[in-house]
């Protein structure tokens, strides 16, 4: 799942809107706007700040093998 989706998803099911996320984590309401819009670029320490209020946060995951290394 995208982190975008998962954000909303999380939001919604604890029933807050959009500006009282951003509160609750101390972030502004335009970057929750970005998060949930899916943009590709965002600070992954204020991603983390978010979503550790869901009791997550962002880290690396082993893809499948490629073959370009």
């Amino acid at each position: 799942m995208e982190i975008a989706n998962f954000v909303k998803e999380k939001r919604k099911s604890v029933r807050l809107t959009q500006p009282e996320l951003a509160e609750k984590a101390g972030v502004g309401l335009r970057f929750i706007r970005e998060l949930e819009q899916g943009k590709q670029s965002l600070r992954l320490d204020k991603v983390n700040q978010v979503i550790q209020l869901f009791g997550y946060e962002v880290g690396a995951v082993k893809k499948k093998p490629t073959t370009y290394l």
